[in-house]
């Protein structure tokens, strides 16, 4: 599953970041611009609504899991959702916490 969580890390950057560079290249940082066509209409807010919902249930269980298994770093996860997406920073906290998790056992079982 490790695997698994680090080529979905990599495809949940890649192939969101094809769609936004282009904009980024055609229409620059407008924030306001980004915000107009989030929620342009009742599917894109559909979307964007959910995408924020899902964003905050991640953080929740990313703390949690943080302070269950001590893993270090968690605000790389946070810093990923923002600034590349949920797509991204879920899969790669998986990944993370899969190796954290592997690795307690191998020292268990020594």
């Amino acid at each position: 599953m490790k695997n698994l969580y680090l080529l979905l890390a990599i495809l949940g950057a890649v192939l969101p970041y094809s769609y936004f560079i282009p904009f980024l290249r055609e229409n620059g940082f407008d924030i306001k611009l980004i915000s107009s066509e989030l929620f342009a209409n009742n599917i894109s807010s559909f979307f964007a609504t959910d995408f924020l919902i899902a964003c905050v249930i991640f953080w929740v269980f990313l703390f949690q899991e943080v302070r269950k298994h001590h893993i270090k770093h968690w605000w790389i996860y946070v810093t990923a959702t923002l600034t590349v997406g949920l797509s991204f920073a879920f899969p790669l906290f998986l990944y993370f916490r899969q190796k954290t998790i592997e690795g307690r056992k191998q020292i268990d079982l020594t």
